[in-house]
């Protein structure tokens, strides 16, 4: 098994072709046609992923965020993104990431979350091209009151606390959703008829929002990491003999921090 394969199964599922032009998705660390004894996805490339990795046998990382985002002038080990380059390199691990090549495809980020509420009619709420683009939206199976949806939704994604704008007097049946930083689309699903829109990192002002319409950030965390479970599984199908797992350690992934 070489890099090159895993890397073609990922991509038949999320062309990077498609990837916004600010992301770095793809092959960071590695060559193509490195041989690759065993897999291991995660959410971030961490020091400590690499550290699993080595302690059990994997090769090759898959992560949802790239380890290099912008521009790196340089790379020491008292900076954690420069640790984990230090520590792949010497451990001859190769780094991949699948990032908005992820949140582009229904069956990706977005989808994953719908699929946790148990929407219907689902389709993407930005789409570009047929079936490609951010975010998704969907319909209830039953709709629910403003409060008994926040309760709803803190429990599918199991969260400590949800950051909501006013609830409504309405009751909430159409759903907009985007994993990550989805703040750019609120437009959007307020043009799709959702009542609800659940995504990560909303500013202050983003909060006063229309009579009929409600904000709810999840997390940039909660809202992405089922990717990992999708990527697993898609290569688990792929190559159902190889040695693929995902991290030990994803539960405790999260670099926020709730007191």
């Amino acid at each position: 098994m070489t890099v090159r394969d895993i890397t073609d199964a990922i991509e038949a599922f999320a062309p990077l072709s498609i990837q916004e032009g600010w992301d770095n998705s793809g092959l960071i660390v590695g060559s193509p046609d490195q041989e690759v004894r065993g897999v291991l996805v995660g959410f971030d490339c961490t020091p400590e992923l690499v550290d699993e990795a080595v302690s059990c046998g994997a090769d090759m990382i898959v992560t949802h965020h790239p380890l290099i985002f912008g521009g790196i002038k340089k790379i020491n080990p008292d900076d954690p993104v420069g640790l984990a380059l230090i520590k792949a390199i010497s451990e001859r691990i190769a780094v991949y990431a699948a990032h908005t090549t992820a949140d582009k495809v229904l069956d990706g980020v977005s989808g994953a979350m719908a699929r946790r509420l148990g929407l219907r009619n689902v389709e993407v709420l930005d789409e570009e091209a047929e079936g490609i683009g951010l975010g998704a939206v969907g319909d209830l199976e039953t709709p629910m009151g403003s409060e008994e949806f926040i309760s709803f939704v803190k429990s599918r994604f199991g969260l400590q606390v949800a950051r909501c704008s006013r609830p409504l007097d309405i009751p909430v049946s159409r759903v907009a959703m985007c994993g990550g930083s989805g703040s750019s689309l609120i437009g959007k699903a307020m043009e799709a008829g959702a009542q609800a829109y659940l995504c990560g990192d909303i500013s202050y002002h983003h909060f006063f929002t229309p009579k009929d319409f409600m904000l709810i950030d999840i997390g940039h965390f909660e809202g992405e990491v089922e990717i990992c479970q999708v990527i697993f599984s898609l290569l688990r199908k792929k190559f159902p003999t190889f040695a693929v797992r995902t991290s030990s350690k994803l539960e405790s992934a999260n670099p926020v921090f709730y007191y």
